[in-house]
């Protein structure tokens, strides 16, 4: 094993497979920071560069590209509050309000930190716990998704800011949303026209929700123009500050890799759930959405920390984590390799060198994230008056780049238009995006096990799993309640 493994390091070791996984990840990091521009387009439109090259080092492309525009999603986020990527929305919350405090840098460089140290957990946990996982991933079914999911939406309290009802009402606005378009059965919902049949795409409610209704507020408040255009200011980030959100990066790591193990989850729920329960157990959860430290390290750990993993039943069973290794599937195929149980004995050599590379890229992530924040970082310079148009530009021209549809583009207008109103109602965006995001998945997986079961609503506790997430579900609804209990009665003590 240990010839094979030194076998494997030599084959990697070359200076073309290293300018091709730096080549991917730079290239990955530039795209996920641009609006609309998405880590399955980069993979999508690199896929066809792969035909000629060898196995190894074409997945170790795509791998590079994936990693590299989970963290990329980041930058736009903090800088100019604009997700390049649906994982990075949580990371805006605390990103940008940094970003206007003067503290862009340091707000980059947590985020920075946390994806690598996230990126590194998940690649261990890739080698070493690849099997087990992926058996643990194979006795999840619609009951246990179902349950996992509506945990997961219980992070809808803990984004909701100071009313629990608004919060409630934003995640219910998306809930509505998500139902657009056609079900598992073939039935069309809220589908007036012939695009809404296909239902409405992530990136535009997402760009549209936290970008618009920016822009919408410069426009329409006229603020004056700052003299001097917004610092990054101070870019360390102390030791101190790092422990403190270390508890926070660790948990995040874990989130991401058990989450990104199950085929369907993806970076973006891992996000969301872990600066949930990041808020939920912090000693500060009000300063949460103000420009939080770590909120930033909790969501860049696990979206990042999600990529490593959703390898994981990719590799050991075939069965792609989320789009993107769905992509990778297909590469894998044209190399010739037939991922699944089989390729870790036909294929060891492989297996070793894509493990290697995998662990590279991370030390090339944070140099490439390194140097790209010092190209970015003149966005956060440029004076919000001239920015508003080259925003506006970038975020048409994008969302119209992923499928050349207009509707795409009208839902990104429509939708600023709603964030902006939500804005004026103090209704909080971030539930809205939870919802959205987890409600085709609740969906689904509810009227599966219900066809399973044939009706029968105790499918729902059925198995160990969903007891202990029926059990986590109820645990975060007490501490809620508790909590808005205590906040009514602080209010009643102000006034009194």
């Amino acid at each position: 094993m240990l010839n094979d493994i030194l076998l494997a390091l030599q084959a990697v070791a070359t200076i073309e497979n290293f300018l091709i996984m730096a080549a991917g990840i730079w290239g990955g990091v530039v795209i996920g920071a641009i609006p609309g521009m998405t880590g399955t387009m980069a993979v999508t439109l690199a896929l066809p560069f792969t035909f000629y090259m060898q196995p190894v080092p074409s997945i170790l492309l795509l791998v590079a590209l994936y990693k590299g525009s989970t963290y990329g999603g980041s930058v736009s986020a903090i800088l100019i509050k604009t997700p390049g990527t649906a994982s990075a929305a949580c990371t805006a919350l605390d990103g940008y309000p940094l970003a206007r405090q003067g503290k862009a840098g340091k707000a980059l460089n947590m985020a920075l930190y946390s994806s690598v140290i996230g990126d590194f957990f998940s690649n261990i946990s890739l080698i070493f716990l690849a099997a087990p996982l992926a058996i643990l991933a194979l006795r999840v079914g619609p009951p246990e998704y179902f349950m996992l999911m509506v945990f997961a939406l219980t992070t809808v309290a803990g984004v909701s800011g100071n009313s629990l009802l608004l919060g409630l009402v934003s995640a219910c606005l998306g809930l509505l949303l998500a139902t657009v378009g056609e079900d598992m059965y073939g039935s069309f919902r809220f589908a007036m026209t012939n695009e809404m049949q296909a239902g409405l795409a992530v990136a535009p409610v997402l760009i549209g929700l936290f970008a618009l209704p920016e822009l919408i507020k410069l426009i329409v408040f006229r603020n004056p123009p700052k003299t001097e255009p917004m610092k990054l200011g101070d870019n360390r980030v102390s030791g101190r500050e790092i422990r403190a959100s270390l508890k926070s990066i660790l948990r995040g790591s874990t989130i991401g890799v058990v989450l990104g193990a199950i085929p369907g989850i993806g970076p973006a729920s891992a996000a969301f759930f872990s600066y949930g329960e990041a808020q939920r157990t912090s000693k500060t959860p009000a300063n949460f959405g103000k420009g939080e430290l770590e909120g930033i390290a909790a969501s860049e750990s696990a979206n990042n920390g999600a990529c490593g993993a959703t390898m994981i039943p990719l590799l050991a069973l075939g069965v792609p984590g989320d789009v993107i290794t769905g992509v990778m599937l297909g590469a894998f195929m044209i190399q010739g390799l037939t991922p699944g149980p089989l390729l870790f004995q036909t294929n060891m050599h492989e297996i070793y060198m894509l493990f290697i590379g995998m662990m590279v890229s991370s030390v090339l992530l944070f140099g490439a994230g390194k140097i790209t924040m010092r190209a970015f970082s003149y966005v956060a310079e440029i004076p919000p008056t001239l920015l508003t148009s080259v925003v506006l530009l970038l975020c048409l021209f994008g969302i119209y780049s992923i499928s050349n549809s207009m509707f795409d583009v009208t839902v990104l207008l429509a939708l600023g238009v709603l964030g902006f109103a939500m804005f004026l109602l103090d209704i909080p965006a971030a539930p809205f995006l939870i919802a959205f995001i987890l409600g085709p998945m609740i969906e689904e997986n509810m009227r599966r096990a219900l066809a399973i079961s044939r009706g029968d609503a105790s499918v729902f506790l059925s198995s160990p799993i969903t007891w202990i997430f029926a059990a986590l579900i109820l645990f975060v609804i007490g501490i809620t309640f508790r909590r808005e209990v205590a906040k009514a009665r602080q209010r009643k003590a102000d006034r009194a």
